[in-house]
């Protein structure tokens, strides 16, 4: 067995999605044919097609979250605003989503990681805002209820150990870990109803 590494699980998270993508892009096209041809209507069709739709956002976002990101190779803007947009249509949380250009794959992905982080400080929905400003990128979230969880914050802008991970939180190592390889640095204020990450 070989020794695992980042790289390593990197490798085995782009094959798994890889693989799942086809068979849920598949699933969606034969749902847009059958609802083309009529012979599938009404709220349940409209929600499995919802539900298709989701799962392949997810697993296109789990790709290029958890991936191997390659230094030479690129992530459209309209991949990222078709992914985003996808996973947060109708749901608790509002996204404004300010990219126009092409990213570098390591940048999306640290973009992704941190997007992911600071979602979960809106337990009860909010709006969440991604933006490049001169300081580098920003994640701003605003709601009435803020909870980040501050060990988890703490230890990624190395100011205190790391907690027992979870799967739920392994984003947030994952995030340290590509911050650190790419020589970049995260920055954070929190207000009562604003939390605002730079990156």
């Amino acid at each position: 067995m070989p020794q695992h590494t980042h790289a390593l699980g990197a490798l085995i998270a782009s094959r798994i999605c890889h693989d799942l993508v086809s068979p849920l892009g598949a699933i969606g096209n034969g749902l847009e044919l059958m609802g083309l041809s009529g012979t599938m209507e009404g709220p349940e069709m409209a929600l499995i097609a919802a539900s298709a739709a989701q799962a392949l956002a997810r697993v296109r976002l789990f790709r290029l979250a958890f991936g191997q990101a390659e230094e030479d190779h690129v992530t459209r803007a309209e991949e990222l605003r078709d992914i985003l947009g996808t996973l947060h249509a109708g749901g608790r949380i509002t996204l404004t989503l300010q990219i126009t250009a092409p990213l570098p794959r390591p940048m999306a992905q640290i973009l992704l990681l941190g997007l992911l982080c600071v979602e979960q400080a809106l337990p009860q929905g909010g709006q969440l805002a991604v933006s490049q400003t001169p300081e580098g990128w920003q994640i701003v979230a605003t709601a009435a209820r803020l909870a980040p969880d501050v060990d988890l914050w703490r230890a990624l802008c190395a100011e205190g150990p790391w907690p027992r991970p979870t799967p739920a939180q392994v984003h947030f190592q994952l995030l340290h870990h590509c911050l650190a390889a790419q020589g970049a640095t995260l920055q954070r204020q929190l207000t009562d109803t604003e939390f605002r990450v730079t990156l």
